[in-house]
């Protein structure tokens, strides 16, 4: 696929790597036109990347997207696990131009013919001891845990730069779920949610809850009580650890 190099003069390309990614962005710019009436904001940790946007001033739900990425040089490449404005990017990859200066990254490459062009800012890329892309592997009721291997069907949580996305997507059948996102804060066993986006109340967006968290060799054991008031007790696992890719 050709590679399109765009604003030569304002941004320097270079040798990139991977963690130079990791924390969350929002996009600020698309085919030169400053992004207003929309929030995007998109998380790279660990390989992997998700995005969910919304309506600024209503909250709505626009969408979300994300799946494994590479990054060598300036080529960039994003493989789709879940992609909801066009089910059939799921399980195809796309190759970019991307190149960073100043804490922004511009992503540019060919699409239907035209030339596409975004500008992210990096929002944060402050770390902590839940910094990490997750996958849930068990859940406790009562005195009873019960474990599961992911695969096609699987959620995810994914945290870095403050920012945090759950999604419950199926990547071999293309269903979506759903999913939510926003920011956090995860101290001395405490971890906050503040919700700023979600796939299936909108009212939700502007609420905070609080959990208890602890990591027992390596996994997160996450309690408390659901948006919905009910009680949760949750295990999630390191992704690369735990999820196996369906043959």
């Amino acid at each position: 696929m050709k590679k399109i190099l765009f604003l030569p003069l304002l941004f320097m390309i270079g040798t990139l790597l991977g963690q130079n990614l990791e924390g969350a962005w929002k996009l600020t710019h698309q085919n030169g036109k400053e992004i207003k009436d929309k929030t995007f904001i998109k998380i790279y940790q660990d390989g992997y990347f998700s995005f969910g946007a919304k309506e600024t001033d209503t909250n709505k739900f626009i969408g979300a997207g994300g799946g494994e990425f590479t990054l060598k040089d300036n080529y960039y490449t994003e493989m789709y696990d879940f992609y909801t404005s066009d089910t059939e990017r799921v399980g195809t990859t796309t190759e970019f131009s991307l190149d960073i200066v100043d804490s922004k990254i511009v992503i540019s490459t060919e699409k239907g013919g035209s030339a596409m062009v975004e500008i992210w800012e990096k929002v944060s890329d402050a770390k902590d001891d839940l910094t990490r892309n997750w996958v849930i592997t068990g859940r406790k009721r009562g005195e009873e845990i019960s474990r599961s291997t992911p695969g096609a069907r699987r959620t995810i949580k994914i945290l870095s730069g403050g920012h945090f996305q759950w999604v419950a997507f199926n990547s071999e059948t293309k269903e979506f779920s759903g999913t939510g996102g926003g920011t956090y804060a995860a101290e001395n066993g405490k971890y906050v949610e503040n919700i700023q986006f979600f796939s299936r109340d909108d009212s939700r967006v502007g609420a905070s809850l609080e959990f208890n968290y602890e990591v027992i060799d390596g996994e997160w054991h996450h309690s408390g009580m659901s948006s919905t008031g009910n009680p949760i007790y949750e295990i999630w696992t390191k992704y690369t650890d735990a999820y196996t890719k369906p043959k």
